[in-house]
């Protein structure tokens, strides 16, 4: 009997979905141990000249009412109608594989409540890291540690504008043209260059290490919009990168701080020399101590490898597998605020200014150092403004 599956969206990545699904389809058969196929494909376009045009419908109750759809892969990116659509299929027991990180860091507690109640399942691989497995080996292969912190490179349209200021000497601002050129960046990057990209994805993967839903609205975010060039010059002389870092890690008295901005990376950590559009993320737990996962985060055919895979795994396994939970209070009691951040900090000053460390680098665009002393952000701050600091950015320890 052949498994039939639906595809909500044929954008970027519902598109790539179709073309993988069919250009590998009898290998994918062969891992799923059964014959599949897409029966529908949701989009209110029209797509004539595609060679699959007698699937697509414009009607969700075409695939919620059809009870040979068993799966369904969400690919249509924004909270409505994909949290209602995702929401009634679950509950119609059809599990779901999903890429949109807004739609699980803004709902992932109901959906997932949703699937265990209906004894199906809610995926979402290829919503943090596209690519690159993270959530499957955070839930099962690394389930025997004590994970206290996860920290990465999560978007790859800032870390390639980062990698051109770098190697190329260009500007943000060239740089952001350039990624928009090849189709790294969205027309409005907003979402990337501030940082809300990131910040959905660890909240995704905060509220899956720490079992209680972390809501973006509660995490400090700063994008990487004014790094200046300059910076990132003297940083690399100061032996480190500037990276856009989402991080999340327990504080000793069990709140977690989770947190996206740009940070100074030790050129002797491998992150540091994750360039382009690659992603990174570092899992520090007891057993392992280190595990870095490394790869595309993002693009057409690596999401939809993402996407598929989960797919692949709702046909194998028709009962719940992913039996994780978060609770969903919005007590936010839970997340440390930023202002409790510690580590060394970054302070580009005027060059006149004699309170600097050792080891200083002064050129035309001030005096740049790294403090020997730990401060919290808020003692960050308040020196910064003591030294009138023309920038001051946090180092990762």
């Amino acid at each position: 009997m052949s498994v039939k599956f639906a595809v909500l969206g044929h954008g970027v990545v519902g598109s790539g979905v179709v073309e993988l699904f069919y250009k590998n389809k009898k290998s994918i058969e062969k891992r799923a141990g059964t014959e599949m196929d897409i029966k529908y494909i949701l989009d209110l376009r029209d797509f004539p000249d595609s060679p699959y045009h007698d699937k697509f419908t414009k009607d969700f109750n075409d695939i919620l009412n059809d009870d040979e759809v068993t799966s369904v892969a969400e690919c249509m990116g924004g909270v409505e109608p994909a949290f209602t659509f995702v929401k009634a299929c679950l509950e119609k027991g059809k599990s779901v594989s999903t890429s949109n990180k807004e739609l699980v860091a803004e709902k992932g507690d109901i959906l997932l409540a949703a699937a265990k109640a209906h004894n199906c399942n809610f995926f979402f691989e290829a919503s943090v890291g596209g690519a690159i497995p993270i959530i499957r080996p955070l839930h099962r292969c690394l389930a025997a540690n004590d994970i206290n912190k996860v920290a990465g490179i999560l978007n790859g349209t800032t870390n390639f504008i980062l990698t051109k200021m770098y190697n190329d000497n260009m500007s943000f601002a060239d740089a952001l043209k350039l990624a928009q050129e090849l189709g790294y960046a969205e027309k409005d990057p907003t979402a990337d260059v501030e940082g809300h990209d990131a910040c959905r994805k660890i909240c995704i993967i905060s509220s899956l290490v720490f079992g209680k839903h972390v809501y973006p609205k509660y995490v400090y975010t700063k994008g990487i919009s004014e790094v200046d060039l300059a910076d990132v010059a003297a940083a690399d002389i100061l032996g480190h990168a500037i990276k856009l870092i989402a991080s999340v890690r327990r504080l000793d008295d069990g709140r977690i701080l989770p947190c996206v901005m740009p940070m100074l990376i030790p050129h002797e950590n491998i992150m540091a020399g994750v360039s382009d559009v690659f992603n990174s993320v570092l899992v520090y737990g007891d057993g392992i101590d280190q595990a870095m996962f490394y790869g595309r985060g993002a693009g057409k055919l690596p999401t939809a490898s993402a996407v598929l895979g989960d797919v692949i795994e709702s046909v194998k396994h028709k009962i719940t597998v992913f039996s994780q939970s978060w609770d969903s209070s919005d007590d936010n009691s839970f997340i440390a605020p930023v202002e409790e951040l510690s580590t060394r900090w970054y302070f580009r000053v005027p060059a006149d200014c004699d309170a600097v460390g050792e080891g200083a680098y002064t050129d035309d665009n001030g005096t740049s150092f790294i403090t020997e002393e730990v401060l919290t952000f808020t003692q960050a701050a308040d020196k910064a403004k003591a030294l009138n600091a023309l920038a001051y950015i946090p180092v990762m320890d």
